[in-house]
């Protein structure tokens, strides 16, 4: 019999817990290669997908651009379409009997009223919007060449130099025989007026601008075919080739064309007032001439924006447009008895 205590135990059941152990330990070290294998199968996979996601907003991208492109090219001819429409509607309005800016703006369709109708054709018309004359060609739609603007707007307007001067003789050399007949007449009656003028003014050496003349249309006389609203001066009604005197004493400032005011004289009289006498038929003064108080300056007509011979006077602020003042309550303060 074997001896006590020298049984050993079987050694399958060691090989038993080994196998356990050891399919323990392999699970245990199973699962996490399982899990890296996984892990390493499945990163092929969103590389993928991360590619196809960049390639999708590239192009993207790439259409928005060549579609904003598009449109901006399509703008572009459009712009360019309206220019060219813009510039074939331009066209050539001849002024008729009672017409005036505002009336032509509306009836014209002009984009930017009448201020753009005048400033396309200032040139024209002259510094007072509110005078054109039958005839006056106009620029509709665009601004009226220079090569294109009437005889009229060429001639000087309230020159400060001798040349406007030059201007007016050289224009009024180009009149008929007769004309120039009675220009002669005219500079031999101021210069003899000039020398005994104090009769037709008075004490204050302040005279009518126009002996027995009715007034016609009054200062500030409102209506729309002026473009300021109202009537900036005072028309005397007289026939043609009646006299004109300057209401004070002062200097010639200008003395020739004045576009829709035809010829014209603006006198700085010696307060530092100016008057100014339009539509004249003939002018016997030149600027930078001094003058006196009810000499002669030139005869009353119809020359540029008229319907019928008057004289339209102004006492302004300025020798510019816009600058007016009642005319007749100006005489009237110096005494004369209007």
């Amino acid at each position: 019999m074997p001896a006590k205590g020298k049984h050993r135990r079987p050694k399958s059941q060691r090989f038993t817990r080994s196998i356990a152990a050891a399919g323990t330990g392999g699970a245990a070290l199973a699962l996490p290669l399982i899990g890296a294998a996984g892990a390493h199968a499945a990163t092929p996979t969103a590389a993928v997908s991360g590619v196809s996601e960049k390639t999708v907003a590239i192009a993207t991208e790439k259409a928005a651009a060549e579609a904003g492109a598009r449109i901006e090219q399509a703008e572009k001819a459009a712009q360019a379409e309206k220019t060219a429409t813009k510039k074939a509607a331009t066209k050539t309005y001849s002024v008729k009997v009672g017409d005036y800016l505002s009336r032509i703006a509306d009836e014209q369709d002009v984009e930017g009223g009448w201020k753009q109708l005048y400033t396309d054709n200032r040139a024209a018309i002259g510094s007072d919007p509110s005078l054109i004359h039958p005839g006056l060609k106009l620029s509709i739609g665009g601004r009226a060449a220079s090569s294109g603007t009437p005889q009229s707007s060429t001639k000087p307007q309230l020159s400060q130099s001798s040349e406007s001067s030059k201007s007016s003789e050289s224009s009024q050399s180009s009149k008929s025989s007769g004309s120039s007949t009675q220009e002669s007449k005219d500079t031999q009656a101021s210069t003899s007026t000039s020398s005994g003028q104090s009769s037709s003014s008075n004490s204050s050496g302040f005279s009518l601008p126009i002996q027995g003349a009715t007034v016609g249309t009054a200062y500030k006389t409102a209506g729309s075919m002026w473009s300021s609203g109202y009537h900036t001066g005072v028309d005397f009604v007289a026939p043609t080739g009646t006299s004109l005197k300057a209401v004070g004493a002062g200097t010639v400032v200008s003395a020739g064309w004045g576009g829709a005011y035809g010829n014209q004289v603006v006198i700085k009289l010696a307060d530092g007032y100016y008057a100014q006498y339009a539509h004249l038929s003939s002018i016997s003064v030149s600027a930078g001439q001094s003058v006196s108080g009810g000499q002669q300056i030139g005869l009353s007509g119809a020359t540029g924006n008229v319907t019928g011979p008057h004289l339209h006077f102004e006492i302004r602020t300025t020798p510019n447009y816009g600058s007016d003042m009642d005319p007749l309550a100006y005489l009237r303060s110096k005494g004369v008895s209007v």
